[in-house]
């Protein structure tokens, strides 16, 4: 690759990570809050880099040399086409962002596996109870005293559509560092009508009867009271209490 067009590819590459990084919030589809150092970091010195090789390029007294160099390499090819097609990405974080990652990414993973838990601390007397979607998972299967029996469940995450038209699955996908390492955590929901895929929800139910409660052979699922849309929250990628309570 030409240098001028490594400068160009350096310097809008560390452009575009300042751009989501300082500006806007883009960064949080990509990499959890505690990296935002260093992509900052990162972004810097690839417009340092960028910066300072144009000026090697570009500097005084430089002309001449390159006119000799071109002669000396007179017959070699230009820049390889497949070049250009690095400058995809770093145009991206200027111009176009992909969007969060959500049930696409969900319905095609195996779900997080669940700890394993002996001891679970007695559920609130409030009603309904603010619930992750991991604590209700593991109380489903592994809590003997079935404290979630009968009991008003509240929990929030995405839309992700069932296989089949009778049920859906209430998600949450969680970052170790970045969305490459995306896991997702899921609760299947039953007697609502699912709202489009990525739609954040509200829903508040009871557990839906089936196995043993308290074993592996019970369901993760909640027949659906209510649902309610909500918006993404910021911190989109972590298995969260619930963002409202119901009315």
């Amino acid at each position: 690759m030409k240098r001028p067009l490594q400068a160009a590819l350096l310097v809008l590459s560390g452009v575009g990570l300042l751009h989501v990084s300082l500006f806007t919030d883009l960064y949080l589809r990509y990499v959890k809050p505690r990296m935002l150092p260093l992509l900052i970091a990162s972004g810097v010195l690839l417009l340092a880099l960028g910066v300072a090789e144009a000026w090697s390029h570009w500097k005084p007294g430089h002309g001449r040399r390159r006119a000799d160099h071109a002669d000396q390499g007179h017959g070699h090819s230009g820049v390889p086409k497949v070049a250009w097609l690095l400058f995809l990405p770093a145009l991206s974080l200027l111009f176009y962002a992909p969007p969060a990652l959500g049930a696409y990414t969900a319905s095609r993973q195996a779900p997080k596996a669940v700890v394993k838990q002996d001891n679970f601390d007695p559920l609130p007397a409030t009603s309904p109870v603010p619930m992750t979607l991991r604590d209700f998972t593991s109380r489903v299967q592994q809590d003997r005293e079935q404290a979630v029996k009968g009991r008003s469940i509240l929990m929030t995450g995405f839309v992700t559509p069932g296989h089949k038209g009778s049920s859906w699955y209430l998600t949450r996908l969680m970052l170790n560092c970045c969305a490459a390492d995306a896991q997702s955590v899921q609760v299947r929901i039953y007697k609502a009508p699912a709202l489009p895929a990525n739609t954040w929800v509200t829903v508040t139910g009871t557990w839906h009867a089936g196995g043993t409660l308290g074993t592996s052979s019970a369901p993760v699922a909640l027949d659906a009271k209510t649902v309610k849309k909500v918006d993404r929250p910021f911190n989109g990628y972590t298995d969260a209490l619930p963002l409202t309570s119901s009315g």
